[in-house]
């Protein structure tokens, strides 16, 4: 059996405040993911069968998927059957003594399960209760389920994005998902903080559907001031131009001319200065309205020269520009060695790791991994000890299903005091992966 020494959290302002996250796939995690980030003790709660969807998520390092290691670190994990009475009850006695429930299920799933906002509320009265779904909680679209690419699509984020005349086109990273967790994480330090003066918990709601309605707000502000529906612009800008990629000799090149100052001092350089006063060009209110024949002047420029000599001509001149760079060269570059935002980690069961650290910074500390993200039910043992369950009653547990405990799991210790990520042991499993 190996083990995992990591290190405390080197700032860790929650310290003292227990999470329930109850929610899967990307939004949730992320947000328990930046809480314990912060220090929060963070216990992931998930079914006993395959526990969190993203675990099974190809590319998978022995038991886990990458997008599941990606959302789960400083986490400890307990296998729980919600729909069993036993089940209900650890989660009950989780409760006792926990801060925070996150759940992602969708509508009526809670309150079926005797776990939803208001049912908990008049045992709870300090509990902040998170909810995170698909299109809120109320309205007539609130039973549809919550999928970052069904919501880009349904909310106009897709009709704005792609080519111009070209077919709509996904931001591939969840930017709805990702910044859900994050809403969903600033709304729960908010309720957190009203709590200190009042001692009262607080039911909050976030949805990908207003994350994704609130990425669209000035394009709406837009509409609404002009009565003209948006289009798509590929890497171009609706009020600004030329702000786009543009084709060089060997290349493709960023070029971001936000002002009239940078329009200048981008003709002086580019060989364009006969066209920098044209009336036509002269004001970004100009080329914008003349903004087919701006960029294709301005492009008809930049293929004479490769990608690097643009990049030196345009930064000696201060314009914005970037070549486009693929996530490979990103991670090898020295600046993002320089700014820690990947951290190392070692998993005990599938060696040295590397994530995305949460990307703030406070007073320059440097970022760590406390510990590495869970394996299903690793911690089931050690939690149910710390809850005051005896070891025969948490082999019976276990033995009918109620709960799931890792093969790897060490021994029972408590974890359910408060207080930010310490170093704890894992037990190493073998590399293929356990059947269910």
């Amino acid at each position: 059996m190996s083990t995992d020494t990591a290190a405390p959290l080197p700032f860790a302002p929650l310290a003292g405040i227990r999470v329930l996250d109850m929610s899967k796939v990307l939004a949730g995690p992320m947000c328990g993911q930046y809480l314990a980030d912060l220090g929060a003790s963070v216990i992931k709660v998930e079914p006993c069968d395959g526990g969190d969807d993203t675990r099974g998520w190809p590319p998978i390092i022995g038991e886990d998927g990458a997008v599941f290691l990606s959302a789960n670190r400083n986490k400890r994990s307990i296998a729980v059957d919600l729909k069993t009475e036993a089940g209900r009850e650890v989660v009950m006695r989780l409760l006792d003594d926990s801060d925070v429930l996150l759940e992602s299920y969708r509508k009526g799933a809670m309150e079926r399960l005797g776990l939803g906002h208001e049912a908990l509320r008049a045992r709870y009265p300090r509990l902040i209760y998170a909810s995170i779904s698909g299109f809120g909680r109320t309205g007539p679209l609130s039973p549809l389920p919550g999928y970052d690419v069904m919501t880009q699509a349904f909310s106009g984020i897709m009709g704005v994005t792609g080519e111009k005349g070209g077919p709509p086109v996904r931001a591939a990273f969840s930017p709805l998902d990702q910044t859900t967790g994050i809403w969903a994480a600033l709304g729960i330090l908010a309720a957190l903080r009203e709590r200190d003066a009042t001692g009262q918990g607080r039911y909050l709601e976030v949805s990908l559907y207003e994350t994704a309605m609130a990425f669209m707000g000035y394009t709406a502000q837009i509409y609404w001031e002009t009565g003209r529906r948006p289009q798509r612009c590929g890497s171009g800008h609706e009020s600004l131009c030329p702000y786009q990629v543009f084709p060089a000799a060997d290349g493709d090149i960023l070029i971001a001319v936000g002002n009239d100052r940078l329009w200048r001092s981008f003709c002086d350089v580019a060989g364009l200065a006969q066209i920098k006063d044209d009336p036509r060009f002269r004001t970004n209110a100009d080329r914008v309205a003349h903004f087919d024949e701006t960029v294709a002047r301005v492009a008809a420029c930049t293929r004479n020269k490769p990608v690097a000599e643009w990049t030196r001509l345009l930064g000696a001149a201060g314009v914005p520009n970037s070549p486009i760079h693929s996530l490979d060269e990103v991670l090898a570059m020295p600046h993002t060695a320089e700014r820690g935002i990947v951290m190392d980690y070692e998993h005990a069961a599938y060696g040295p790791m590397k994530t995305m650290a949460m990307p703030v910074t406070f007073d320059a500390a440097p970022r760590r991994v406390g510990l590495p993200p869970p394996q299903l039910g690793e911690h089931t043992a050690e939690i149910l000890a710390g809850l005051g369950y005896e070891a025969t009653e948490v082999e019976r547990l276990n033995r009918e299903g109620v709960v799931r405990i890792h093969a790897g799991a060490v021994e029972p210790r408590n974890v359910c005091q408060r207080g930010p990520v310490t170093p704890t042991t894992v037990g190493a499993v073998a590399a293929d992966p356990e059947e269910p």
